[in-house]
């Protein structure tokens, strides 16, 4: 997840001498596009160590500003693969009025996403079958059949996108959002990025130190650990949101657990998808609900608090052997339509977090760490971990930043929210501390990521930083 910068030198004979000019920034052709919004396409290098060569587009879309205008706020929903015209298009209700009105709200996939040059690699069938395959294999044969499906996986995208493939990192993908940040007219860019996000953010600092203004670091990554921690960090997020989760549900009477404790809550749900990996759930639309659906339905409301009910009525259903919900909610998180089709989210994701992973672990070292991470996370943690297969057969990676400092930056504000199932607690931790002028704001609560999420306090924290550029005091609660 790593990127580069767009720069052509033009070279002027004048008297006899060569002297270098830099060129204007590329400029951004808006069109109406709906509901008050414009769009552009913003022209940037396939490689960026080759500025003059060929290019690729990126998809933009802007909310202009309502009021007394500052500038851009660049916003980026996570992933890596999430659609930032997606997100922009949700800004009235994401954001704040203050912010609506101070700033024109920009969104963009980033390359190798969505309506960005889009990765490309499997048909909808075949993405169906990959997502449904048994990913916490139990014998030979079943880890033989995750390892071919995840070969096929890589061949398939080099096969399909040979030039884009190795230039979709974090790197590029920063050094796409400077270019884009002189396009819009900014001197210093203002942002704000969630979950993966925060890593695109912390990577531009890092690069462009000097071109900051204010940035907003919502649910962290952690960039100084390996894929394997990350992923074992990430199962044991889920499974201690998990056991909030549990906690509440059994207070009330719709709860479809029969235990009186969330760690007994714990093992009603391990047993509930070891039934469900010999013998996979019915669902309505006629889809057999395996394992790794049934997982991906019970990771998805715990994102968010809100949807803790919803998960309750789903595996009260599939309890009876009706998986029809967990379906539902496994297709919302892998980007599923009614119709079949998929977004290439999961395509791009995949793309992006291997080209982020120059050291990717064999199958052998896998399947180790896999038990491991079985033993610390029972329900989650054998499928997360077991989730980065493909990345042992992706092209070489480049290596990325070893410490991202951003030295020199201004002010970064870091979000960490203590329950966050999917970027724990310790991330933003982590990321404050190794960020230069990171400044660490803690919410209390439950939850992936704090901003926009129901806390008056985080909220205006934010709103405040992202006006002023003052920061609260760091280490402050909500």
């Amino acid at each position: 997840m790593w990127c580069r910068a767009l720069l052509a030198a033009l070279m002027l004979l004048t008297s006899g001498c060569a002297s270098a000019q830099p060129p204007a920034p590329a400029t951004l052709a808006w069109s109406d596009c709906g509901d008050d919004f414009e769009c552009a396409r913003l022209r940037v290098p396939l490689d960026h160590a080759q500025p003059a060569g060929e290019h690729i587009e990126i998809s933009v879309i802007r909310l202009p500003a309502g009021g007394d205008r500052i500038g851009s706020l660049v916003i980026n929903p996570g992933g890596p693969g999430g659609s930032g015209i997606d997100y922009a298009r949700a800004a009235p209700a994401m954001l704040s009025q203050d912010i609506r009105e101070r700033f024109d709200i920009v969104g963009f996939d980033p390359r190798g996403v969505g309506a960005s040059t889009p990765i490309k690699c499997l048909t909808d069938d075949q993405l169906s079958a990959f997502i449904a395959l048994d990913a916490t294999p139990d014998t030979q044969p079943e880890q033989s059949a995750l390892e071919q499906a995840s070969k096929d996986f890589a061949q398939a995208c080099q096969a399909s996108s040979p030039k884009l493939l190795p230039h979709v990192s974090t790197t590029n993908a920063a050094r796409d959002m400077d270019l884009l940040r002189a396009a819009l007219g900014d001197e210093k860019l203002t942002y704000l990025g969630k979950s993966y996000g925060t890593l695109l953010g912390a990577t531009y600092a890092h690069l462009f130190p000097g071109k900051v203004r204010a940035l907003v670091l919502d649910g962290a990554m952690d960039p100084a650990i390996t894929r394997q921690r990350l992923n074992l960090d990430q199962a044991k997020g889920f499974e201690t949101a998990f056991r909030a989760y549990a906690k509440d549900c059994l207070t009330t009477q719709s709860c479809p657990f029969t235990s009186k404790t969330p760690e007994h809550a714990l093992a009603e749900m391990s047993e509930l998808l070891r039934r469900t990996d010999k013998d996979p759930l019915t669902s309505e639309t006629g889809r057999p609900v395996t394992e790794a659906l049934a997982t991906l339905g019970a990771l998805t409301p715990l994102y968010d608090r809100n949807s803790w009910p919803a998960l309750s009525e789903s595996l009260a259903e599939a309890q009876k052997g009706n998986g029809t919900l967990l379906l539902s909610s496994a297709d919302q998180l892998v980007g599923r339509a009614d119709d079949g089709t998929y977004s290439n989210q999961t395509e791009s994701g995949m793309a992006i977090t291997c080209a982020d992973t120059p050291t990717p672990p064999s199958t052998s070292a896998l399947a180790q760490a896999a038990t491991k991470a079985a033993q610390a996370a029972p329900v989650f943690g054998s499928y997360v971990m077991w989730s980065i297969l493909p990345c042992t057969f992706w092209p070489p990676a480049p290596e990325p930043p070893a410490t991202l400092r951003a030295a020199g930056a201004a002010p970064i504000l870091v979000l960490g929210t203590r329950r966050d199932p999917a970027t724990p607690y310790q991330w933003s931790q982590s990321l404050a501390d190794q960020l230069e002028s990171g400044t660490l704001l803690t919410y209390e609560g439950d939850g992936h990521t704090a901003y926009g999420s129901g806390s008056t306090c985080i909220d205006t924290h934010v709103d405040h930083y992202l006006i002023t550029r003052t920061t609260p005091r760091d280490g402050t609660r909500c």
